[in-house]
């Protein structure tokens, strides 16, 4: 690496609430967040259960994905004492926020509330209004610099204001549809999202959205830090997100993923499956150098980062686990420590699936061959569930309070071991330990994977 990557800042929101104290209440004691849902109608589906935040009709239009990543990115900004107007990239995982999509197909074409047109007036409320080009530092190549011409962007999205991004911007303008209806629509374009966080938090820079499933937010990160330790920019915004909707819900019910009985145990025998949850974070990566000139203290170091695609199949994990093992590999090699010698804790996929946790396994093993069986291994996804496209972000920032707090999070609700899943899984219990190193992995549909290494500075 030409440069090294450095956190300066975070924000996170799950199930468990705002910020690092609510993940160590609830992640880090090993308490699951899961719980029937209110958010809408569970009546057809196996389960009711989910790690959504308490919620209701009030609460959930609070929790519009756009707000939590607004949230997300402010906190993170303030923790890194970045102000609006800062040069950053913005890179962003998300897949859309489709909850007033399914109200308008539920509704017949209408918003199932008001009534509204919603599809046929989305662009009345929008405002005509031009971007900030970006300095000639941020120019990145397949980025473009005019923010309404930006990978997948909308050209509605190209031109929302910076205030947008906050709640109150959704009353602003009256139109003959409800304006929040309005946004909500159109916030199922993943690139506007990303748009709205930049645009929110006054950030001049490309923005680029990654929609590749749950490695989505990783991807983010790792492409953040290419272009960092390459020079090419000095500080990115990543993030990613998804809350708990009906649409995803719905598929994951229909193609059998859901626990059965209502927990989620990875890597033991008994284990029924994935539960979704509620996740938001956003992260400041800056150049050490650029960190340390204007004074930021360091969080943590991003030393390694790998990606892998074994294209095994649409939906499953190579059984070996290959693309895992490749993309770890990877990571570490770049952070110097191929064999993993110094690698201290492991924060896995752990979905809690038939085919997951055994191939997570096998590529555990075949990434570290001698120390795979030394290495405490846990999976957050017990706690918090699966947050799709945000569970790359959310992870490292989970793995991230590991090695500043020394305290590993457990795999809860783990019962009797799998045969084929034979590490140490933390089971049940926090662990105090002295971590300086951890690896984060997330993997997706299509054979995708990611791997992250972190340092305590």
């Amino acid at each position: 690496m030409s440069g090294e990557v450095t956190v300066t800042g975070f924000g996170v929101r799950t199930a468990f609430g705002m910020g690092a104290d609510a993940l160590r209440r609830g992640v880090f004691a090993g308490v699951p967040s899961f719980a029937a849902t209110t958010r809408f109608d569970t009546g057809p589906y196996r389960t009711a259960m989910a790690g959504a935040a308490v919620d209701g009709p009030d609460a959930v239009e609070g929790w519009a994905l756009r707000h939590a990543l607004a949230e997300c990115g402010a906190e993170a900004l303030s923790m890194a004492g970045l102000a609006p107007g800062a040069e950053a990239a913005v890179l962003l995982g998300v897949a859309g926020d489709h909850t007033s999509v399914t109200r308008y197909w539920r509704g017949g074409g209408s918003d199932g509330r008001y009534g509204s047109d919603v599809a046929g007036r989305a662009h009345a409320a929008e405002p005509q209004m031009s971007q900030p080009r970006a300095p000639e530092k941020q120019l990145v190549r397949g980025a473009s610099t005019d923010t309404g011409r930006v990978a997948h962007a909308g050209t509605a999205a190209g031109r929302e204001r910076a205030t947008d991004a906050s709640p109150a911007a959704d009353t602003e303008r009256v139109t003959d549809a409800s304006p929040a209806d309005t946004r909500r629509v159109g916030d199922a374009v993943p690139a506007r999202l990303a748009e709205l966080l930049a645009g929110g938090l006054g950030l001049v820079g490309p923005r680029l959205t990654f929609t590749n499933a749950c490695v989505a937010s990783a991807a983010a990160i790792i492409h953040a830090c290419r272009l960092i330790s390459s020079g090419r920019i000095d500080v990115a915004v990543c993030g990613g997100g998804y809350l708990v909707e009906e649409e995803t819900f719905g598929k994951f019910d229909s193609g059998r993923a859901l626990s059965r009985d209502g927990m989620v145990r990875p890597f033991s025998a008994d284990r029924t499956g994935l539960l979704l949850g509620d996740g938001v974070a956003v992260v400041v990566l800056e150049s050490a150098e650029h960190a340390r000139r204007r004074g930021a203290r360091p969080l943590a170091g991003v030393v390694g980062w790998g990606s892998a695609s074994d294209a095994h199949h649409i939906a499953q994990p190579h059984p070996e686990g290959v693309g895992l093992a490749r993309a770890a590999r990877q990571a570490m090699r770049l952070a110097g420590d191929p064999d993993g010698d110094a690698l201290d804790y492991v924060n896995a996929h752990g979905t809690g699936t038939k085919y997951n946790d055994g191939a997570e396994t096998r590529g555990l093993r075949a990434a570290f061959p001698k120390r795979a069986e030394s290495i405490p291994v846990s999976s957050t996804k017990s706690t918090t569930g699966h947050l799709l496209e945000a569970a790359g972000v959310v992870e490292f920032v989970i793995t991230m309070l590991a090695l500043t707090d020394g305290v590993l999070p457990p795999t809860a609700g783990f019962t009797a071991p799998d045969p084929e899943c034979d590490l140490d899984y933390v089971p049940n219990e926090p662990r105090r330990t002295d971590p300086r190193r951890a690896l984060t992995v997330n993997a997706a549909f299509g054979g995708a994977n990611t791997a992250l290494v972190l340092e305590r500075p």
